[in-house]
């Protein structure tokens, strides 16, 4: 496995069960890298809130009923920066890949590269893909083997510490303003704005020109979200939303990113749209709920609805673009990764603002 020290043991986040509690093992198995992968030690990784709805069994497939499909014992993580320490066999310093080069840990781990959508460059919808939340073990581990064929080679100037959080959080807030269909000057809103998902879905909608109302509550967050870039700020829990940007916006908002992961959000998005808006939706609440929509409001406005599941390779890599140009900046706190447990909690409560990140490596 190539003159690089590696351990046979290391240090994991393992769940043993779908709701159990978080138990850090110290001699699990490091990998061996098997053709066309590499083994890359996982330096920092972002803490998402799908890896608590795995570990808590209330993650929900397309059908709205529970993924029980799950790899257990679970290793979680899927926004990890891991630096390459070794090559499989048949692995050459080519395309970017070598020894000591960065490259992320995302939500898709491999896929068939030859269905239908595949072939048209969507392939996070892959019919044979595998994940790194449900099927593979992920970047909440020291240690982990990525497929060389589907590798997210990073440029060697990036900022470890910062960009594990794009690869998912990032992409997907990306994608969700690609398909809200924003111009330059166009209104969006996006609910959730202070936290992980939003505050990034707000960034990236000011790259595009938008001009960003943030919707949220708690303490210091008018100022974080205003700090990142929205024109407006409205604490749902002191004014009503709906009434508050049509006095912004007039006629509503051109689209409304929703990336809260709670039923309420959605509830009446659409009311804040104009006619020909767009719903951009992105969290998922725990047990898929309904969208509590009328049918006579979205075919009188003309309203499109979009969904929005991570993104492709290649948008992958232009969110890690503007990024690594500071066009966005991702705010992170770095914290050991002992405290995923204690993470885990304060997302339960809605006290994060911004992204956590657990360093894996001292």
């Amino acid at each position: 496995m190539g003159s690089i020290d590696i351990p046979q043991t290391q240090t994991v986040a393992l769940v043993r069960s779908l709701g159990g509690e978080v138990e850090f093992k110290t001699d699990y198995p490091v990998p061996s890298p098997g053709p066309n992968e590499v083994l890359a030690k996982v330096l920092y990784s972002g803490v998402c809130q799908s890896d608590l709805h795995t570990k808590a069994g209330t993650a929900a497939g397309s059908d709205g009923t529970p993924i029980t499909n799950i790899k257990l014992p679970h290793v979680g993580g899927h926004e990890g920066i891991g630096q390459i320490v070794a090559l499989g066999p048949g692995i050459t310093h080519t395309a970017g890949i070598k020894i000591g080069g960065l490259v992320g840990i995302r939500f898709s781990s491999r896929i068939c590269r030859r269905c239908e959508f595949c072939l048209a460059g969507v392939e996070q919808h892959c019919t044979s893909s595998t994940n790194h939340l449900h099927h593979e073990d992920g970047s909440f581990q020291q240690y982990i083997a990525l497929d060389a064929d589907y590798l997210t080679v990073l440029p060697d100037d990036v900022d470890p510490k910062v960009m594990g959080p794009v690869l998912c959080a990032g992409l997907t807030a990306y994608k969700a303003v690609l398909n809200a269909n924003v111009r330059p000057g166009n209104w969006l809103v996006v609910v959730g704005a202070g936290g992980g998902l939003g505050h990034l879905a707000v960034q990236y909608a000011r790259a595009q020109g938008a001009l960003v109302i943030g919707v949220d509550t708690g303490a210091g967050k008018a100022d974080f979200v205003r700090g990142i870039g929205a024109q407006e700020f409205i604490d749902f829990a002191k004014e009503d939303p709906i009434k508050r940007v049509h006095e912004i916006t007039g006629l509503g908002a051109h689209a409304v990113v929703v990336t809260a992961g709670n039923a309420k959000a959605f509830a009446h998005a659409c009311e804040m749209l104009r006619v020909g808006g767009t719903l951009s939706c992105v969290g998922i609440p725990p047990g898929s709920p309904a969208l509590e929509t009328p049918i006579c409001t979205i075919v009188i406005k003309g309203l499109r609805i979009t969904g929005n599941l991570v993104g492709s390779l290649k948008e992958c890599m232009e969110a890690v673009d503007l990024v690594r140009r500071g066009v966005v900046k991702p705010v992170v706190k770095v914290r050991p990764f002992k405290d995923l447990p204690q993470i885990y909690e304060e997302m339960e409560k809605g006290d994060i603002a911004g992204r956590i990140v657990v360093q894996l490596t001292e």
